[in-house]
């Protein structure tokens, strides 16, 4: 739903209150800009969506009577968290004062207010609603927990993604599972061959922050994956098994377990789709997976210029050159390929990403982007990548709409798309079932 208004600026005391300030509309952050935000751009900040009060920040905005900019000194700035399903198109903006500490990972999307209910300037990206809060049920996913502890007693993956996944961390995917439906993870290798900066499963200790989650600790048996999978893949709606998750490192790693698991699969069932999430670096063992039976790719990007993923990623033994050959050896199957395309506003949409990004999507014949809204402390990011100039600009929403126009087959979502959907009637929302 397109609105056109001009919201207002948001501040936090420091104490967990929020309020507005009439006299400054927010600015949005651009690279290391701050920039008006189109009244055209701003919808309800979805269910699900959180604040963040930024501390150390002061909000820029822009005078609501002469249209300056001025910061905002009655308390921090306020970003939000756009949930899934939604991609951004301005990070909050603001001043950062000498002493503030680094934002954890998450992301931060700029927020308004404007007769009484919260603004982002935003899209939806996706119909699929498996991540929404509204669909959980803690009763289902509890009772879903025991009754899978009881059915697999001895399978170390099944106990990970009941105590760490689904209870610890609320990991959306695992609550699926337990609940039996849609989209099943994997975690399958605790090794990882990238240092990416951002990562969610392991921060060095040094470093000033801290990972959302902990990383896998065991290697586990082809026989552990079929054991709790192939039941999902038969009984599930719309089902999906996925290896390569946030709390793992990179599963081409353990490409010959998988490739076990996936040839002991397809023994059982013909059903669902079997994925994997990876950085792509080992195309050959993609090769391999594609011939045992895998269905779908999705790999992960900061940018599609190598100059820009790889001081992000920070590879061992592979190149840039190695996630574009397991695009199209996937291609070459027939499989799906999805890139998960971290949305960085300033970076994602600049001019000589645009032009990188076509140049991937036409080499490569690039299914689907998943547009996700990159979890980090801009500052940091654009400090440890080396960045001091993003150069010329599109705007998100220009970019979205540009390459969709070019690449009309192309479909934008935000989750790995389930067997129905890659062979059937894409647009269905399946939502409902």
């Amino acid at each position: 739903m397109q609105l056109n208004i001009t919201p207002y600026i948001l501040y936090s005391d420091g104490k967990g209150n929020i309020f507005e300030d009439l006299s400054l509309h927010p600015a949005g952050r651009s690279g290391w800009d701050a920039l008006p935000i189109p009244d055209d751009e701003w919808i309800e900040l979805p269910e699900g969506g959180q604040l963040y009060e930024l501390p150390g920040r002061r909000g820029i905005g822009l005078d609501a009577e002469t249209g300056e900019m001025a910061l905002c000194d009655k308390g921090w700035a306020v970003a939000a968290f756009i949930p899934p399903a939604h991609t951004g198109y301005y990070i909050a903006a603001y001043e950062t004062m000498p002493d503030a500490p680094t934002l954890p990972l998450f992301c931060y999307t700029a927020v308004g207010w404007w007769d009484g209910k919260f603004y982002v300037p935003a899209r939806r990206v996706e119909q699929d609603i498996r991540q929404e809060c509204a669909g959980f049920d803690d009763k289902k996913v509890k009772a879903g927990v025991q009754q899978m502890q009881q059915a697999y007693p001895h399978n170390r993956l099944v106990q990970h993604l009941a105590n760490n996944c689904a209870l610890t961390y609320e990991c959306p995917a695992a609550r699926n599972y337990f609940m039996g439906r849609w989209e099943c993870p994997i975690p399958s290798s605790p090794a990882c061959n990238a240092n990416c900066v951002g990562c969610i499963s392991f921060q060095p200790e040094e470093e000033s922050i801290v990972s959302t989650q902990d990383r896998l600790t065991f290697k586990p048996t082809a026989q552990e994956i079929v054991e709790f999978t192939v039941p999902h893949l038969e009984s599930a709606p719309y089902p999906i098994v996925s290896f390569g998750q946030g709390c793992e490192g990179e599963p081409l790693l353990m490409w010959e377990t998988i490739r076990e698991s996936i040839l002991e699969m397809r023994k059982h069932t013909p059903k669902g789709s079997i994925n994997i999430n990876t950085n792509g670096s080992k195309p050959n063992a993609v090769r391999a997976l594609c011939e045992a039976g895998l269905n779908s790719i999705r790999v992960s990007l900061n940018s599609a210029r190598e100059h820009i993923y790889t001081p992000y990623y920070r590879p061992n033994n592979y190149r840039f050159e190695d996630i574009i050959e397991s695009l199209k050896v996937v291609r070459e199957f027939g499989g799906w390929t999805s890139i998960n395309y971290f949305v960085f506003p300033g970076m994602t949409d600049s001019v000589e990403e645009y032009e990188a990004l076509r140049k991937l999507i036409s080499e490569t014949g690039l299914n689907m982007i998943q547009w996700r809204n990159f979890n980090i402390d801009p500052d940091w990011y654009l400090g440890k990548i080396g960045v001091s100039d993003t150069g010329e600009i599109l705007g998100m929403k220009q970019l979205m709409d540009l390459i969709q126009e070019e690449f009309p087959d192309l479909k934008y979502g935000y989750f790995n798309p389930p067997m129905e959907r890659i062979t059937g009637n894409y647009e269905q929302d399946f939502a409902h079932h």
